[in-house]
């Protein structure tokens, strides 16, 4: 057999390998949609006027549509937010109160339309909100668990009790989607389009999760020592594994998202991270939360609330 045949035949595997559904968990246990709303944790606003009703999260969940993906870059009209991103709903009192921490360095494009979007989905949810942007302002390799424990930090000082932290490439596509932390910490990005809508692994928490402030002080947060590429949401789920606070999903139909696309970065893996990703157990208490130098800054931008971070 000639050697191109060989590689012909090669390259064929490979594909099936990769994009096989069949490589992917077949099937995962989540939340049904009818019982959802029960799993949501709610508090009454500070912000809460006595002349308006409770805003309604349960008819949202129950009528939930998908959003078609080719009008994501269509431009969206939302209300102009306060000072650094912050939302409160003008219609009824919010029962939810959340913070969108979003790790970034070098991503303008996709952060525009990150912010056109969710500012306008979030506030069709009725939810009480702040997006908050933390920009990694060295040029050593992107430390994506470090800038998020900056960003949890800025807003659990302002009082937020949920933390959403969400990479800017990802997109969700299901109004029913609530923007909100449950009984337990939550992966939100379960269906994704690059997976072509499959899951793949049982013990995947990234991309987009929500996670209480409480439940995310008492795991210490995320480890600071995964710089580069890959085995911060693995020592995540070992956080929360230790912890017994096991993650779990909404239905698929719920959980679908789009990955905007953008140039491949080089995968830059760092041989320390299986060290990193084995000492979880003895090492998470102390590095974290725990351990984040204190060199950042903090500004209030029109659309969010800019942390600069090293």
């Amino acid at each position: 057999m000639s050697t191109k045949c060989v590689l012909i035949i090669c390259s064929v595997i490979a594909v099936i390998a990769i994009y096989s559904p069949a490589r992917h968990a077949r099937h995962y246990d989540y939340i049904d949609i009818e019982d959802i709303y029960d799993e949501l944790v709610f508090s009454r606003s500070e912000n809460a006027k006595p002349n308006l009703k409770n805003c309604d999260y349960e008819e949202a969940i129950l009528n939930n549509r998908e959003i078609e993906i080719e009008s994501i870059n269509k431009p969206n009209e939302f209300y102009k937010p306060g000072q650094g991103g912050e939302y409160v709903p003008k219609n009824c009192n919010p029962l939810m109160k959340i913070a969108v921490i979003v790790p970034y360095r070098n991503r303008s494009q996709q952060l525009n339309l990150f912010l056109n979007y969710m500012h306008n989905f979030l506030q069709k949810q009725n939810l009480e909100y702040r997006i908050f942007i933390v920009n990694q302002m060295d040029v050593l390799p992107f430390n994506r668990a470090k800038m998020l424990n900056y960003g949890a930090k800025v807003a659990m000082d302002m009082g937020y009790p949920c933390l959403i932290l969400h990479d800017v490439d990802l997109l969700p596509l299901n109004s029913g989607n609530i923007y909100s932390c449950g009984k337990k910490p939550r992966h939100m990005s379960s269906s994704l389009d690059t997976f072509r809508f499959n899951l793949p692994y049982l013990t995947l928490f990234g991309g987009a999760v929500a996670i209480s402030s409480d439940h995310f002080q008492r795991i210490n947060g995320m480890s600071n020592q995964f710089t580069g590429w890959g085995g911060e949401d693995d020592d995540f789920y070992s956080r929360l594994e230790i912890h017994n606070l096991l993650p779990y999903r909404f239905s698929p139909e719920l959980s679908k998202y789009t990955m905007l696309p953008h140039k491949k970065q080089k995968a830059r893996q760092v041989p320390e991270r299986y060290a990193h990703m084995k000492m979880s157990l003895e090492r998470h208490r102390l590095d974290g939360l725990s351990s984040l130098p204190v060199n950042y800054t903090v500004k209030l931008e029109d659309l969010y609330t800019l942390v600069m971070a090293s």
